[in-house]
């Protein structure tokens, strides 16, 4: 039994290699090859990776380096940001046919919340199929899908048959899917964390399942109460359409490693311009500007000031970052500096949708 976990019908939509599936899409002479979007220079990084160079053990957030020594053959192309938005604004709007209730996560997934749907189609696996045969004909891309009574369930179903592929996890199924899952397989539980937990003797759900609530908190913190109850089936939180931006940043890594602050002042100013730049075109403005600092060692440090009033001026945004940098004396040579402005005057505008809670005791057609 799923106690009082409210019983909702959850698909969550997460396209297959997405930046690389656009690539090979629009240049046929990249289809089939090992293919990277990012830098393959001395200090680039892999943005994504096609099924393709995944073969070789290329993925995200790796080196550019290193990914070309797993995958000699590897092919690196710049990404387009632009053109990915155009693609997931093109499947959003799929999305928006069957239901209001979608809530992006980025521009390859979200979650929809199709217990009452607007096509009156009681069987949310069957949603999915379509939805996935829509985005194939219509954008010419493959999705996979995860289909179960919570975001959390639908999330780790969504990656058990990928790539074009998907998984629902029907009510009675919910605790022997969890139970049987690979402790890493668990969304939320990094490497750290499962190599943590590999020290106390949980593997599985099953393992997990044993730990009293008492126990995960002494050993994780806050996040034992999120392990104990996700194990169990519980994971009450809603499609929220109307997800508010809670910060815009841009960031630049260097090719050489800088030194001196009178060198990044050009960096900075660049930095600050885009920073602008996004904050116009997404309407908003902010109080809290941070400046991010990652040294060569690879150590980070953030240094943040708070205005009283909402700025997205470049100026502004620029000067105050410059008293940021001469704040404090520099630890090592650095490598990459950011700007982000949070506190937006987004967070108080936003309505929230209220959603209807689902009586566990409903049979659902799934």
């Amino acid at each position: 039994m799923l106690l009082n976990s409210p019983l909702r019908k959850i698909i969550h939509v997460d396209m297959d290699a997405f930046y690389a599936s656009v690539e090979q899409m629009d240049n046929p002479e990249l289809r089939g090859k090992p293919l990277a979007v990012g830098g393959g220079g001395t200090r680039g990084v892999v943005s994504a990776a096609s099924y393709e160079a995944r073969k070789y053990g290329v993925k995200s957030a790796m080196s550019g380096i290193k990914a070309r020594r797993l995958c000699p053959e590897l092919l690196f192309v710049p990404p387009r940001f632009d053109r990915y938005k155009e693609i997931s604004n093109k499947i959003r709007k799929i999305f928006y046919d069957y239901t209001d209730l979608v809530e992006p996560l980025s521009l390859d997934e979200a979650y929809l919340d199709v217990t009452e749907n607007k096509k009156g189609n009681p069987s949310a696996s069957l949603i999915a199929e379509e939805i996935r045969a829509r985005i194939f004909n219509e954008v010419g891309l493959t999705a996979s899908a995860g289909i179960s009574i919570n975001k959390f369930i639908a999330k780790v179903a969504s990656d058990y048959n990928k790539p074009n592929g998907q998984k629902t996890v029907i009510p009675e199924d919910v605790l022997p899917f969890l139970e049987a899952l690979d402790i890493r397989k668990f969304y939320g539980i990094g490497k750290v964390t499962a190599e943590k937990m590999y020290q106390k003797g949980i593997f599985t759900g099953t393992d997990l399942k044993l730990k009293s609530l008492e126990f995960l908190e002494k050993n994780f913190g806050k996040s034992g109460k999120y392990y104990y109850y996700t194990v169990r089936g519980i994971h009450n939180s809603e499609v929220k359409p109307n997800r508010i931006r809670k910060s815009l940043a841009a960031e630049r890594t260097f090719n050489e490693n800088i030194s001196s602050e009178v060198f990044m002042l050009e960096k900075l100013d660049r930095i600050a311009q885009e920073v602008s730049r996004r904050l116009t075109k997404s309407k908003v403005a902010g109080k809290t500007i941070t400046l991010k600092i990652k040294y060569s060692d690879f150590t980070m440090q953030t240094r943040s000031r708070t205005l009283p009033y909402f700025i997205s001026d470049k100026d502004i945004v620029l000067e105050t970052a410059k008293e940021l940098l001469y704040q404090d004396k520099l630890n090592n040579s650095v490598r990459l500096l950011g700007i982000s402005l949070s506190n937006l005057n987004t967070e108080k505008a936003t309505k929230k949708i209220d959603q209807k809670s689902i009586n566990v005791q409903l049979q659902f057609k799934f």
